[in-house]
């Protein structure tokens, strides 16, 4: 399929109306398009109210008194769920904190309330050495057919970031698995940095749930050069490699565009019948290989298509975001080159809803009803 051109992008309309604002730049034939944001955004942030008795600290500590952002999202039992990624001390320098992650629910997809305790956190377990005192972060989140839910987050030590697995019936109680190529290649990754991991799903009778095709579970993952790894048991992954035993790469920047610095995995992948939808987060470079209509350093959303029959061969790639950062909160914060990047997806009430993290410091979601 051909790539539409950068000018169509470059010359699409910004809709506005009293209640939405529209950000899509470009209408696809095989992904998403048209994505509005809600006059409420965003539509969570920083509490100072909260707080809980860290078993690592023994303390109390107010876990969401810094920011909130970056949310992983499902729908169960008629509602949005948000996994969210909560920061402690506003003082602390940028990655120097805690994170948490908490648990939201919403009955329309905008208006979120709080579970009161953070549901995944640094405590005293055999996985204190991964995640103290840096904490759980950016979680995807998906759900089997049998009904458990399956959590992908960063365990952040302050040393090394490693990509970790943890299980659960409710979405409350959490169990951790540990980081999720611990036993790929005899531990050839598990001390090497690892995060952003995207498992492939499938819409089955209009439930959204983990795809297992050609006898396996598919997982997308990276921050800079996009890969692949494969799983039987969705706990236990094994990243691709090639003849001489490095990774295999999927997609990775491009010079001049909207992903020029970096490639980041976005929610949970979702097979079409077109083939693998990978909505993915692309950073603008900071230098003269950087995309001249966005300002350096911006991250913001782009798509991927990916064949279904080799999940490694890319199909077409979209030329131009589909989502970037246009309010001023997105614009401001922990990181003010801007941001929007996406991190949960569901389809809820007819209409599909993009919840993403602005500039480290908010929860952002955009809507569209396109059809897939």
């Amino acid at each position: 399929m051909n790539f539409l051109s950068k000018s169509v992008f470059c010359t699409a309309l910004l809709l506005l109306s009293s209640s939405f604002l529209a950000v899509s730049q470009s209408k696809s034939e095989w992904g998403f398009s048209g994505f509005v944001k809600p006059k409420e955004n965003p539509i969570l942030g920083a509490d100072s109210t909260k707080s809980f008795v860290c078993p690592v600290k023994k303390t109390d500590v107010k876990w969401q008194r810094a920011d909130v952002f970056n949310p992983a999202a499902i729908v169960h039992n008629g509602k949005v769920y948000l996994l969210t990624r909560c920061e402690d001390n506003p003082k602390a320098h940028l990655g120097g904190r805690t994170s948490r992650i908490g648990l939201a629910s919403s009955t329309d997809g905008i208006h979120f309330d709080y579970y009161p305790s953070p549901v995944l956190y640094p405590d005293n377990d055999a996985f204190a050495k991964y995640d103290h005192m840096g904490g759980c972060e950016d979680p995807r989140v998906v759900q089997t057919e049998e009904g458990l839910f399956v959590m992908l987050y960063t365990s952040w030590n302050y040393d090394t970031p490693r990509l970790s697995v943890a299980t659960s019936k409710d979405l409350i109680h959490w169990e951790k698995k540990g980081p999720a190529f611990a036993k790929a290649y005899n531990g050839k990754f598990l001390n090497k940095a690892t995060k952003s991991g995207s498992i492939v799903t499938q819409m089955k009778n209009g439930k959204i749930t983990a795809a297992k095709f050609n006898g396996k579970y598919y997982l997308y993952w990276g921050e800079n050069l996009v890969n692949l790894a494969v799983s039987e048991n969705l706990i236990d992954w094994y990243p691709n490699l090639d003849e001489n035993g490095n990774l295999r790469k999927v997609i990775w920047p491009r010079d001049g565009y909207f992903d020029s610095a970096l490639t980041e995995c976005g929610p949970p992948a979702l097979l079409t019948d077109k083939g693998i939808l990978l909505l993915y987060n692309g950073k603008n470079s900071d230098d003269n290989n950087a995309d001249p209509n966005l300002p350096k350093g911006t991250y913001s959303v782009g798509q991927v298509l990916i064949d279904a029959a080799n999940p490694e061969k890319v199909l077409t790639r979209s030329e131009s975001n589909i989502l970037k950062p246009t309010l001023p909160h997105e614009q401001t914060g922990q990181y003010k080159a801007g941001t929007v990047f996406g991190e949960g997806l569901v389809f809820f009430r007819g209409k599909w809803f993009l919840y993403y993290g602005t500039a480290d410091s908010f929860i952002g979601v955009a809507v569209t009803d396109v059809k897939l």
